[in-house]
């Protein structure tokens, strides 16, 4: 990046934060420059419309931003939404700290619905390019995340891992032989409780461990929640708690802060620069939150949460 192009992008981080919407005519107006808005909205359009954007660069200046150090645990997870005939759809990987997540990669994925394997595992081979292996701690992953292949890449390059999977997947153990489902395991357990199984089993033909837990779902439903690792999960309900934290993110991006889905734009490659920059101001904000709040403590309310995020 050039001197300008480094201004511009200060301007448009400020100008997010300033106006909490992606509209280009609204962000042009909040620059803090002698320039017209209208000179600053043909800046946008011709950013938009031109510069090729580093997204592994926008990476690396969320990495120098978080505010904690690796391992790091991560979370990946897909958000999308429809405008007009246009289905857009991006396969993300975050960072969870403390009940948020910052994403950190993605992937704009050009069709409607799940992932694939190959693009879940270049995805995670561009993160271990750029800060390494050992900086990753464990993953987490919801029930989309399940497949042989995949499994069988995290397995041999000794990455750990929870990801949930359906209750009424099959399972092997391999002590015996037999085939049951997962659910038959965790049959005995009662809301609010957990299990782990202590020996390793076999799901889609690659080993690992499982655990469960009998937990009230959004409506209030039981539901039982089995967890497949890499490694023995005694505390693996405590880690995989930590997966929702990206919904956070997500939330952050679109209603409760930048308005994302407010975006009038089609063209895949220009939503990927927006949301490259909507990342850094979302780290940003996050971190002159945690300032802002050593000068002036965020009031509690009376159940004891806090009347607004860091982030807010």
């Amino acid at each position: 990046m050039n001197l300008a192009r480094i201004k511009f992008f200060g301007l448009f981080i400020t100008g997010l934060c300033k106006v909490q919407t992606v509209g280009f005519e609204k962000l042009a107006a909040s620059f803090d420059t002698k320039a017209s808005s209208d000179s600053s909205l043909r800046r946008i359009q011709r950013f938009m419309a031109d510069y090729l954007l580093d997204t592994n660069l926008i990476a690396r200046i969320v990495f120098a931003l978080l505010p904690h150090e690796p391992p790091y645990r991560s979370s990946l997870d897909r958000t999308n939404w429809k405008f007009g005939s246009t289905n857009i759809n991006i396969l993300t990987l975050a960072i969870v700290y403390k009940g948020v997540a910052f994403p950190l990669l993605f992937t704009m994925l050009p069709k409607f619905g799940n992932s694939s394997t190959n693009e879940r595992i270049n995805l995670n081979q561009r993160y271990i390019a750029l800060f390494g292996q050992g900086s990753i701690d464990c993953l987490l992953a919801d029930r989309e995340f399940v497949g042989q292949h995949w499994l069988d890449y995290l397995n041999f390059n000794h990455i750990r891992y929870h990801i949930r999977i359906r209750e009424n997947f099959w399972i092997t153990l391999p002590r015996n032989g037999h085939v049951v489902r997962a659910s038959w395991l965790f049959i005995h357990l009662t809301i609010n409780q957990q299990s782990h199984n202590s020996l390793i089993v076999k799901i889609k033909g690659q080993l690992c461990y499982l655990s469960g837990s009998k937990v009230k779902n959004k409506q209030g439903v039981p539901e039982l929640q089995v967890i497949i690792s890499f490694n023995k999960p005694e505390q693996v309900q405590t880690l995989y708690r930590e997966r929702w934290q990206i919904e956070t993110a997500f939330r952050a991006m679109k209603t409760s802060g930048f308005n994302l889905e407010d975006i009038h734009l089609t063209d895949i490659d220009r939503i990927a620069k927006l949301i490259a920059l909507l990342m850094v101001a979302f780290v940003w904000a996050y971190k002159a939150g945690v300032f802002l709040k050593e000068i002036c403590a965020i009031k509690i309310k009376k159940l004891g949460r806090r009347a607004k995020s860091l982030f807010k």
